[in-house]
C-alpha cells in the first residue's frame, strides 16, 4: 500500500477515540495538541485519560462502542484490546467516508500516524508505511539529535520576511528563495540569538535577485 503524506487540519473538528488505554491516550493527546474537539468512547478509562476529560480537555462517553457512534466524526481512531470492535468501528467509518486509523492494523485503516518532531511550525514526520513503527520511532529520535530550537526560529523569520516583502510589492520566485535560503548560516547566527543579523543576510540575499 502506498500512502500519501498530507498535512490536515483538525481545528474544531470532532474526532473520535474508541478506547481507554495508553494507545488512546496518545492518539487523544495528539487530537487535542492540534485543537480538535475530542471525544473518548470506552467503559473505562486509563488515570490519564481520566484526568484529561476532568479536565475538559476531552469529552468521555463510558461505554462500549456502538454503531452511529461515528456520525459526524471528521477523525476516528480504534484503539481498544478488541480486534473485533476495532473490525466494526473501521467499518463503519470506511461506509460514512471517515479517516480511520485503527492501532497497528494498517490493513484496516484509511490513514496510518507518522512517527513526528516538531520545531515550532516545522514538522518532520516519518513512516515505514506501518510495517515498523518501532523503526519510525528510532530514525525520528536520531532527526531530532540534528534539528533544535533554531528551525523554529528560522521558520519565524522566513515568514515575517515574506510578509513584508508581499506587503511591500515584492514577489521572490520559489528558485530565489531556495538560493537564499544559505541554512549554515542562517541556522547558526539564529542559535547565538543574532535574530537581526540573519534577517539582514536573509533580506541582502534575496535583494540581489530583485
Amino acid at each position: 500500500m502506498s500512502y500519501c503524506p498530507i498535512m490536515v487540519d483538525i481545528k474544531g473538528k470532532r474526532c473520535v477515540v474508541i478506547g481507554g488505554g495508553e494507545v488512546a491516550l496518545r492518539r487523544a493527546e495528539m487530537l487535542v495538541e492540534h485543537g480538535a474537539q475530542v471525544e473518548i468512547i470506552s467503559p473505562e478509562l486509563c488515570p490519564e485519560l481520566n484526568r484529561l476529560a476532568a479536565s475538559g480537555a476531552v469529552l468521555s462517553t463510558l461505554r462500549e462502542y456502538k454503531p452511529g457512534d461515528l456520525y459526524g466524526a471528521f477523525v476516528v481512531v480504534a484503539a481498544t484490546d478488541n480486534s473485533k470492535i476495532n473490525s466494526q468501528v473501521a467499518e463503519e467509518a470506511l461506509k460514512l467516508g471517515i479517516l480511520i486509523n485503527v492501532v497497528d492494523t494498517p490493513e484496516l485503516s484509511s490513514f496510518i500516524v507518522p512517527s513526528c518532531l516538531h520545531r515550532g511550525d516545522v514538522t518532520i514526520a516519518v513512516s515505514t508505511g506501518g510495517k515498523s513503527p518501532a523503526l519510525a520511532r528510532r530514525l525520528r529520535t536520531e532527526l531530532e539529535k540534528s534539528f533544535g530550537d533554531e528551525y523554529a526560529s528560522l521558520a519565524l523569520l522566513v515568514s515575517q520576511v515574506r510578509s513584508e516583502l508581499k506587503q511591500g510589492g515584492v514577489t521572490i520566485p520559489a528558485e530565489v528563495w531556495q538560493q537564499a535560503l544559505d541554512l549554515d548560516v542562517l541556522l547558526e547566527l539564529l542559535r547565538l540569538g543574532q535574530w537581526d543579523e540573519a534577517k539582514q543576510r536573509l533580506l541582502s540575499i534575496l535583494g540581489r535577485h530583485e
